[in-house]
């Protein structure tokens, strides 16, 4: 198989990667025919997949700039994936041309994309870690260099942890980097679900298994279990609700109903 000039060296280009699986549903191009292959089944398995991933981006931007009305400019993206447009630090920048963005991600295609989009910017940079190492994420050069924990940061979580099983303990590790962030910061957070949304119990577990043989974990939660990754956050209205309901900029009900198989949030920590 020939290697992408893009593609980092040592990376298996027949295993399918969570980030450029989700990079094929949003219309990218660094995805290999592995990722492309499996995101097909997921697809079958999980009619409207798309849908869902785009409602998700178009809520990270509301939230986003939620969060720079709201006075905070320092953004922690962890699970940042492949940039495509309308990232975080754009999004931010738009509304605060002094906002400063820490992506976070340990996919190395990611990484190395993230790397050549932000080449040079001096309030922008990509680090390689795992949320599952919290100290590693924030004890980075990175974090370091461009965000100040003494102030209030924005920490994004949006659609990760559903790759994470309960006994990784993914809620401990939310709360590592929740006890690091100074008072007022934001946890902007979105969780698949097929509480919400027109997908079935079946096909949520016939998804999960598409990423299963891919290599991946992904845990359907419901509201409840996906409340507690909030414990020590404040919800600001309207709470925990379905995608497209999250302020919307238009009608929520113009949405396609299919887009509400995942739940989102933003909390403020006290």
């Amino acid at each position: 198989m020939e290697r992408p000039g893009w593609a980092p060296q040592g990376i298996d280009l027949t295993v399918p990667s969570v980030s450029r699986m989700y990079d094929y549903y949003l219309g990218g191009s660094h995805n290999f025919a592995a990722d492309r292959a499996a995101a097909r089944k997921a697809i079958a398995a999980f009619p409207g997949l798309p849908k869902i991933m785009q409602a998700n981006r178009a809520f990270m931007r509301r939230a986003v700039r939620y969060a720079v009305a709201d006075g905070v400019t320092q953004f922690l993206d962890i699970g940042s994936g492949i940039p495509t447009f309308g990232n975080v630090h754009e999004v931010a920048r738009a509304a605060d041309p002094a906002a400063r963005v820490l992506y976070v991600d340990n996919d190395p295609v990611a990484v190395a994309h993230s790397r050549a989009v932000l080449a040079g910017d001096e309030r922008a940079g990509i680090a390689a870690a795992d949320f599952r190492d919290p100290a590693s994420v924030l004890g980075c050069a990175e974090a370091e260099r461009l965000l100040d924990l003494r102030r209030p940061v924005a920490l994004l979580l949006v659609a990760l942890l559903h790759f994470l099983p309960d006994e990784e303990k993914p809620e401990g590790h939310v709360a590592a980097l929740r006890d690091a962030l100074a008072p007022g910061s934001l946890l902007i957070l979105t969780h698949a679900t097929t509480e919400a949304g027109l997908a079935t119990h079946e096909q949520g577990a016939e998804l999960s298994d598409v990423y299963r043989r891919g290599g991946a974990t992904l845990v359907m939660r419901g509201r409840a279990a996906t409340e507690r990754f909030f414990d020590g956050f404040a919800l600001v209205k309207p709470g925990l609700v379905p995608l497209p309901e999250w302020r919307p900029d238009g009608p929520a009900d113009e949405e396609d109903p299919v887009a509400a198989a995942g739940f989102a949030g933003v909390g403020r920590k006290a």
